[in-house]
């Protein structure tokens, strides 16, 4: 196995790997951006997982196997560790957007991804709009970018605003990696 990432710093194919492992349904998103080519740094890796309890209990499975715990804004990791959380699948499901630190480094898990006027796009929308790439050998979906892209427009913050123009130059030009 990998050695134990920095908080904050996904070793995405540890994630990967143990994700299959353990037979969960998703789509990468911001990962999904530098898999297209984006120079942009991502902390975190966001995965919107398909929204039912054997998939969701699927995932619940590989962040205990990670030894997740919530990150909490305000606590440190040792506070946020102490939490009583049940990593389950009814638990997952009743969140729309979790996040957790993991001995490979941060994972969100998503319910959703919204659009411009901040309408949900669920799973099955975004999953027959993702393209396919091998990373470490294991076969990955990725989510559009003209998805990640809406998402982002949505949420407005100063480091999505960042983020679109790369991602609005990738696409236009045509010189996103296709995965």
């Amino acid at each position: 196995m990998t050695e134990e990432a920095t908080p904050g710093t996904p070793d995405v194919d540890w994630i990967l790997e143990v994700f299959a492992r353990h037979g969960v349904d998703y789509l990468l998103s911001g990962v999904a951006t530098r898999l297209c080519g984006a120079e942009r740094v991502t902390y975190d890796m966001d995965v919107i997982a398909r929204r039912d309890t054997e998939n969701l209990d699927n995932v619940a499975n590989a962040l205990r196997e990670l030894n997740a715990f919530l990150r909490v804004g305000g606590l440190d990791d040792d506070d946020a560790r102490a939490l009583p959380v049940i990593i389950d699948g009814p638990a997952l499901l009743a969140m729309e957007i979790s996040t957790w630190r993991t001995d490979a480094g941060d994972v969100d898990v998503l319910a959703v991804l919204r659009d411009l006027d901040g309408r949900r796009v669920e799973f099955a929308d975004l999953a027959s709009r993702a393209s396919q790439t091998t990373v470490a050998g294991l076969s990955v979906r990725l989510a559009g970018l003209d998805d990640i892209i809406a998402s982002k427009r949505y949420a407005d913050r100063p480091k999505d605003r960042d983020a679109i123009l790369e991602l609005e130059r990738l696409r236009d030009e045509g010189t996103h990696r296709s995965p």
